[in-house]
């Protein structure tokens, strides 16, 4: 067995023991390659030549170069599983966000369960056009001790809707301490103003979208009354996303206006196809014919 040599610290003795019987110091002094031969008689001490030297050099760079690949695979293997790791996270992330997703669509319109809650915070949205009128009018056939409080909100813009919602509690309230405990009045931006601009309701989105969030998270309805004003949608999306997420379970009840005959309105048609309502109801027949889902329980005006 031959064997190059190039570091001093090489242990000669274990490369004895190995059985080495030739041993080629690679830049190493003469008087030090004399005295292993005499040290270690057993093993043929010699220098290389100048070719030799050349030829350890080439084997020394060829195995330096395959070190570099070796490593470089390494490398690359390595971000290979990383990029592939993170990738299988957000596939996993994104199937148990869609099993959620479709629990809470199924579970959506169920019965609540036995033993709930003998009352219910209601979120009532008001609209301006008849859309106030015709949800007092939903308003004073309910059992006010189930659905209480009461949350009424309308539109920053709308003056009117507001005021009849106080006329109502006025007068179906027993008492003002009652009253005042069991109702509250609130405001909400309009995403956009009718005549606006689309270039500046980008900025009243944002900040409609904002302050709908901001009035979910401090009143967390468990129902949510709504039939057709722009205003519902942010705040029944955000409750839809609290749902999926888990933070209150809110039960969204739409019914649709009496003035929409024969087709939805744009929130109807989009609480009805994004599957958002619990429970989506109809004044007349020939919608509930045209969207199966849909109740019909005739005018309730």
């Amino acid at each position: 067995m031959c064997l190059l040599v190039s570091d001093v610290s090489t242990d000669v003795s274990y490369l004895f023991l190995k059985g080495t019987e030739e041993l080629i110091l690679f830049g190493f002094p003469e008087a030090l390659c004399i005295y292993l031969g005499k040290e270690l008689a057993a093993i043929v001490i010699k220098q290389p030549k100048r070719s030799e030297a050349t030829l350890f050099s080439s084997v020394w760079e060829e195995k330096s170069d395959i070190w570099i690949m070796e490593e470089g695979c390494s490398c690359f293997y390595s971000k290979m599983g990383t990029k592939l790791s993170i990738g299988l996270l957000i596939v996993l992330a994104i199937v148990l966000l869609m099993v959620r997703v479709l629990y809470v669509v199924y579970w959506c319109g169920k019965p609540f369960p036995k033993g709930a809650s003998q009352s219910f915070s209601t979120l009532v949205v008001l609209g301006s056009g008849g859309h106030t009128a015709e949800m007092l009018s939903l308003l004073s056939v309910l059992r006010k001790d189930r659905f209480t409080p009461r949350f009424y909100i309308a539109a920053a813009t709308d003056n009117m809707s507001l005021q009849k919602a106080h006329s109502f509690e006025d007068s179906v309230a027993e008492k003002p301490v009652v009253k005042e405990a069991s109702s509250q009045f609130m405001k909400i931006y309009r995403s956009r103003e009718v005549g606006q601009s689309y270039v500046t309701s980008v900025w009243t989105t944002i900040v409609a979208i904002v302050h709908a969030l901001w009035l979910m998270i401090r009143i967390r309805p468990q129902v949510i009354l709504c039939n057709g004003p722009g205003t519902c949608i942010p705040l029944c999306v955000i409750a839809f996303l609290f749902k999926v997420m888990g933070i209150r379970w809110s039960s969204i009840f739409y019914v649709e206006s009496v003035a929409r005959v024969k087709k939805l309105s744009l929130s109807g048609f989009l609480l009805y196809k994004l599957r958002i309502a619990d429970q989506f109801f109809v004044q007349w027949p020939q919608l509930q014919k045209k969207y199966p889902r849909a109740h019909y329980v005739g005018c309730l005006m």
